[in-house]
């Protein structure tokens, strides 16, 4: 499910305000508009303290890895040195720091010696499976020894709320299983739940490949940790309540057009044990197929394109009846409650509840059932690139950033009963952007210019398609 956050970008007022101010320059110092120098620039000290420990983990040098860290942090640095061999076996490669801020975070009271609290971007590819790095931030409590730059904390910003990324080898052993198609990561405490990851997996790739006609790897890497406090973790957050109930979510950047970006589909293994083996299957291809699409889906593709496209893709050659694979929306068909418009972004935020979410994404699938019956599956792909290249033609649309996709476990499911409805919003913190008017006239546009008709008359058709399959015994 594909949930755009707004990224941080500097403002045109901003930018007017410097110019502005031009006038002024033998009132006011011009150094308020001037570029501040990058904390990299400001403490060089710190970059390459940072330097010297992504050397150490690139060479396996535990000895120069430990000793960028404070020796008096005891605890600290016995969960370093745990950290560091638990990278043993897995396939790093460009691992790399960047000193992106020195006051991040309220340092705690206490502590001998100058202290930063610096914000840290790591990043890092899997050998074989990323072409594009992934990039985490961490939030390091940095302490002077002697001259010196070490590392002390890596939780002293978790009170305000800076928390971080915690990878996989943060929390504990990892475990590797390699696929044909795939590379499954995990926690140690289930090995055969992973290589069952893998198996599937390695069923979903080339199901996508077969739908979605785009360039892409080929290729998917899956995390799955022991908790569901873990896949929290792996999202930045130390609240797991945001993810009960969901049984899978993927990472990305949207609209990353250069290369392919460095995806994650991360499993939540409570939830996803609940699944039947259809439910299993649906949820790793719909995922599968948001890292397939990902660098032609941007802020403009609606989420009921996005959604339904993937859960198209998931149900592609099953051969299940449309009320049988979307019961709420059956439901309210039969009480006479269709719905008068297609779903917009808000009915796939995480607290527009369940029947509505639900409902969600079961018309936004039976939009993508009936482009693909009605029109030709070639022009539903079509559709889906051109409502996309809509943002890249106005620029005012901007790029969205590290959308979050996520499968949601429906109750237990038998292997007689209907698989889960499908993808559910990811945490609060995925909070959709409202549409605007643009967005939706380019959506239109884009409809026109592939299907031939615009949004008014594709949703009255829409809701006659729905009745009449939801409807039909």
């Amino acid at each position: 499910m594909s949930h755009q956050r707004a990224r941080p970008r500097p403002a045109r007022a901003g930018v007017a305000g410097c110019a502005a101010l031009s006038g002024l320059v033998l009132l006011v110092p011009l150094a308020g508009c001037a570029p501040r120098a990058s904390s990299a620039a400001r403490f060089p000290d710190v970059q390459r303290m940072l330097d010297t420990r992504a050397r150490a983990v690139q060479r396996h040098d535990e000895a120069s890895f430990l000793a960028v860290v404070d020796p008096r942090a005891t605890a600290f640095r016995a969960h370093q040195r745990a950290t560091f061999g638990n990278l043993a076996g897995i396939p790093l490669t460009d691992w790399h720091y960047d000193l992106d801020a020195t006051d991040a975070f309220p340092l705690p009271d206490g502590g001998s010696g100058e202290r930063l609290a610096a914000k840290v971007r790591l990043r890092y590819r899997l050998k074989g499976y990323d072409t594009a790095p992934v990039n985490t931030v961490q939030y390091l409590t940095l302490t002077e020894r002697d001259g010196r730059w070490l590392i002390s904390s890596d939780t002293d910003g978790a009170a305000s709320g800076h928390s971080g990324t915690r990878q996989l080898w943060d929390q504990g052993p990892v475990r590797m299983v390699r696929g044909r198609h795939s590379l499954v990561l995990g926690g140690a405490r289930d090995p055969g739940r992973l290589k069952d990851l893998a198996r599937r997996a390695d069923q979903a790739v080339p199901a996508v490949s077969a739908a979605w006609k785009g360039r892409w790897a080929q290729k998917v890497v899956v995390e799955a940790p022991d908790s569901v406090g873990g896949m929290a973790q792996l999202m930045g957050s130390d609240d797991p309540s945001g993810y009960v109930g969901i049984a899978a979510v993927t990472t990305g950047e949207a609209g990353v057009t250069t290369a392919a970006p460095a995806d994650r589909v991360i499993i939540n293994p409570a939830a996803y044990e609940e699944l039947n083996d259809l439910g299993r299957r649906v949820v790793l291809t719909h995922e599968t197929t948001h890292v397939a699409t990902r660098t032609v889906t941007t802020a403009a593709t609606p989420l009921w394109l996005s959604e339904g496209f993937a859960d198209w893709v998931a149900y592609r050659g099953v051969r299940r009846k449309p009320a049988t694979a979307a019961p709420e929306l059956t439901r309210a068909v039969h009480t006479g409650a269709l719905p008068d418009r297609l779903p917009t972004d808000a009915d796939f935020g995480f607290r527009a509840g369940a029947d509505r979410l639900a409902k969600a994404y079961e018309g936004s699938w039976l939009a993508c059932r009936m482009i693909a019956e009605r029109w030709g599956e070639a022009k539903l792909l079509a559709f889906y690139r051109a409502a996309g290249r809509s943002a890249a033609r106005a620029s005012a649309a901007g790029g969205g950033a590290a959308p979050m996709e996520a499968a949601t476990a429906a109750p237990p499911a038998t292997e007689a009963s209907a698989a889960p409805a499908g993808p559910r919003p990811a945490s609060p913190a995925a909070v959709p952007l409202p549409r605007t008017p643009a967005v939706a006239d380019r959506t239109d546009r884009a409809m026109r210019s592939e299907l031939g008709l615009g949004m008014a008359e594709f949703t009255r058709e829409w809701r006659a398609y729905v009745r009449k399959v939801l409807l039909r015994r």
